[in-house]
């Protein structure tokens, strides 16, 4: 048998899985980059707060330190709704443009099972990783409080949007419609009841 590749072969087009695998590579390789600099920044910030204690290096490492948070938990968030896709084996094709999402769900051939088992995924992944980051980073200073108080945020922000549609889903049976109820309106809402909840959060853990 002949294996040696041919021109033709070179240029074929690579198969929708192999190269979805590589879209999904390059996603994983990018998210990866963001979590390793959303940590870095924040510990470099906790350094100079530590060593300094000047005003200015506090409110940067309050600042880092909320964005960590809440990049973390949301990142871990959707790779762990990847992975519910996965265990569940539904359906989904990765995106050609790399963003927050890792894939685009199929509507039409997945079951409400699938949708609630990828669903509930994500939410297990933001809490798993509050978790991780609360026993992990002492909340002994403001900008570590900040860490726990942005990744609480993310949670909430990710509960305020998604828990009313699983509890729909489970009584309707149609995740597309239920999924079309996220608006702006829904997303602002959240926005406002997870950004109150990190503040009062990071206040709480302070004091």
């Amino acid at each position: 048998m002949d294996n040696t590749a041919t021109p033709e072969d070179l240029t074929k087009t690579p198969s929708p899985a192999k190269a979805g695998g590589m879209r999904l590579a390059k996603l994983a390789l990018t998210h990866g980059l963001i979590f390793v600099v959303a940590l870095s920044l924040f510990a470099a910030a906790d350094s100079w707060t530590t060593i300094t204690g000047l005003g200015i290096a506090t409110v940067l490492c309050i600042v880092t330190g909320a964005l960590a948070g809440i990049i973390i938990t949301t990142l871990v968030h959707e790779w762990f709704h990847y992975l519910g896709a996965r265990y569940s084996g539904a359906a989904y094709e990765v995106p050609q443009k790399q963003g927050l999402f890792l894939y685009n769900w199929d509507f039409t051939h997945n079951s409400v099972r699938q949708f609630l088992i990828m669903s509930v995924a994500g939410s297990v992944g933001g809490i798993l990783a509050l978790m991780i980051l609360w026993t992990s980073v002492p909340a002994d200073s403001w900008g570590r409080a900040a860490l726990h108080g942005g990744a609480i945020a993310s949670v909430v922000f990710a509960a305020v949007i998604e828990w009313p549609v699983i509890r729909r889903v489970r009584i309707s049976r149609d995740p597309l419609v239920q999924m079309s109820t996220i608006d702006r309106r829904v997303l602002s809402r959240s926005f406002v009841v997870s950004s109150i909840a990190g503040v009062l959060m990071t206040l709480v853990i302070v004091a």
